[in-house]
């Protein structure tokens, strides 16, 4: 009796088995298109076994039939880690690619008005200069065509700098969604913990949640992680600890004042009081053979840089320290190019127009010297004082090189420049005097002081003279002797085809002004077609990768419709067995009723 009855129990956890089995399977058909959803698989174990008797070769037992020994959350570890890795490297060129598109963008280049149409514009205007300089309508188109080429240099470096601020606010978002992460991970460690306590449940939903968070963290930054014993996820960032078991490292901005960009840094290793922070993403050291280039965040900084450029960023670096440096960062990059081309060929423009030399380099200046109104007595040089300001004038002091310059309609001294700063003249005027109570007058050069970006020919400062948008006929045309200034004219267009530009520190081939543009956005081009092609590139190894990921944790409709089948046709199976031992007791004890 005690057999027949315990064989219901046999059938029962075939009942049992199936129906939870069939359940598990419905569970994954529902979450089939659930995003983050990790398949799970059912495995049963044999149930309990009774001891009944005891024989001299063994011991002789009845098993109770079968229940389920887990119900698995199917991953794998190594897909999840190459997933990710690849995941951050994709997102670091994707960020590359979208900001060098963005400067192609502002260059306009085959579509719509091109930058490169002003300076075509200004080339033409030179050329009729050329042709006859003393032309007013000539005159007028030379200062038109130049307004129009600073102002459209202009609107190209404003949109490079508004660029370099959306950056910075993506930038700013990301590290925000990244401590929002943090905060996630943390909380379903603790639910995890908590659920998977008894060693009886596993969380399945907590734990789908946190590796989706996982896969969304690694896009942002390089991370590592591993899980201990209590299935705590413990997360590092670059390194250093992010989230641990009991807390979480929260990253913070610290933004610069001057720039409005943010540095994202660790509190907990800076020295904030003494303005030391310690960066969370090193961007000078990024190179594919160490895998530090993961990371939009990364990449990101990298292509903002930490200021907007100017071509001061660019002329004092050797080849090795551009390559290392600058050139990293497309934005920065992109400003300082521009600007260095522009300030190159501005400056070669007013030296022509108003052309400035060392003093004891002029006649004048020479005149100046020997008839003592310029001292040569290193220990009591001349000085004097304009506007509260006081200069010291040697030979080396630049000025206006007087024998050599030419005049407007105005013919007044000193002749104007085409190009100008805003706040800053391009000479200050001084009277000089000798001992025989002689006076002179002299125009000094004010030169370009990196300290005060006032003084700078850069295109925050340009902007065309004022008083030749006024006044056409001042700009400097004829010789002091009345001739008509047709050599200097001359000069200024040949500049467009004059070598002698090179467009950063690693430029060894010199170009000519016309050339200068078409170089710059070949390099960019290039610089976008690698960022471009490694995207693209890491993007199928990614999805690759995903697939094969999802063979491994994603439901697929047909094979759970297929375990659906066969686990009803074990519970049917189950029900039948029943009925036969049911059936079978029912005529063993109506027999022994008789």
């Amino acid at each position: 009796m005690a057999n027949g009855f315990g064989s219901l129990y046999v059938g029962a956890s075939g009942l049992r088995g199936s129906q939870n089995a069939l359940n598990v399977a419905a569970n994954n058909l529902s979450n089939l298109d659930t995003k983050g959803y990790v398949r799970q698989q059912t495995f049963f174990v044999d149930d309990n076994y009774v001891k009944f008797a005891t024989a001299s070769i063994s011991d002789q037992a009845q098993g109770l039939g079968v229940q389920i020994g887990d119900v698995i959350h199917t991953r794998d570890q190594f897909l999840d880690a190459s997933y990710r890795k690849e995941n951050g490297r994709h997102a670091f060129y994707a960020a590359g690619y979208e900001a060098a598109s963005e400067v192609e963008t502002l260059l306009q280049e085959g579509a719509g008005e091109s930058f490169s149409s002003s300076i075509e514009g200004l080339y033409q205007a030179f050329n009729e200069f050329a042709k006859d300089p003393n032309q007013e309508e000539v005159e007028n188109l030379v200062v038109q065509k130049a307004s129009m080429f600073i102002s459209r240099a202009k609107a190209v470096n404003k949109g490079m700098s508004d660029y370099q601020l959306n950056i910075n606010e993506k930038i700013r978002d990301d590290v925000n969604r990244i401590n929002n992460l943090s905060k996630t991970i943390y909380q379903l460690n603790v639910e995890i913990q908590r659920t998977e306590a008894g060693k009886v449940e596993t969380a399945m939903a907590a734990r789908d949640a946190r590796d989706q968070a996982l896969d969304e963290l690694s896009k942002l930054a390089s991370i590592s992680y591993d899980e201990n014993v209590d299935g705590i996820v413990r997360v590092k960032i670059e390194g250093q600890p992010f989230v641990d078991v009991d807390r979480v490292y929260k990253i913070e901005m610290y933004e610069d004042k001057a720039t409005g960009f943010v540095l994202p840094y660790w509190p907990q290793l800076s020295d904030v009081n003494r303005g030391g922070y310690y960066e969370v993403f090193n961007t000078k050291n990024v190179d594919p053979t160490k895998n530090t280039d993961i990371g939009e965040i990364k990449s990101l900084l990298l292509a903002r840089g930490d200021h907007k450029a100017t071509y001061q960023d660019m002329i004092h670096l050797t080849s090795a320290q551009y390559d290392m440096g600058l050139s990293k960062s497309i934005m920065m990059n992109e400003q300082a190019e521009l600007d260095l081309m522009i300030h190159s060929m501005i400056e070669q423009v007013n030296q022509y127009l108003s052309p400035v030399e060392t003093l004891s380099d002029t006649k004048y200046g020479q005149k100046l010297i020997d008839d003592g109104f310029i001292s040569t007595d290193p220990a009591n040089p001349t000085t004097v004082f304009v506007d509260g300001k006081e200069l010291i004038i040697t030979q080396n002091t630049v000025v206006l090189d007087e024998d050599n310059c030419c005049l407007g309609n105005d013919r007044e001294m000193p002749p104007k420049e085409l190009f100008s700063r805003r706040n800053t003249e391009r000479y200050t005027k001084v009277t000089l005097s000798n001992a025989a109570g002689e006076t002179k007058d002299l125009y000094i050069y004010n030169e370009e002081d990196p300290e005060d970006t006032a003084t700078l020919y850069t295109l925050d400062e340009l902007e065309a003279n004022k008083a030749l948008v006024e006044q056409p006929g001042f700009i400097p045309h004829v010789h002091q002797n009345d001739n008509i200034a047709y050599d200097v004219a001359q000069n200024i267009y040949d500049l467009w085809n004059k070598d002698g530009f090179t467009l950063n520190p690693s430029d060894k081939t010199p170009c000519s002004f016309e050339n200068f543009y078409a170089k710059m956005c070949g390099e960019l081009a290039d610089a976008g077609s690698v960022y471009k092609t490694t995207s693209e590139s890491l993007e199928m190894t990614r999805d690759q990768i995903e697939s094969s990921r999802q063979g491994v944790i994603g439901v697929n409709a047909d094979e759970e419709l297929t375990d659906m089948i066969k686990y009803q046709n074990a519970y049917n199976a189950s029900s039948r067995y029943i009925n036969v031992v049911s059936a079978m007791i029912d005529t063993l004890i109506n027999s022994m009723g008789r």
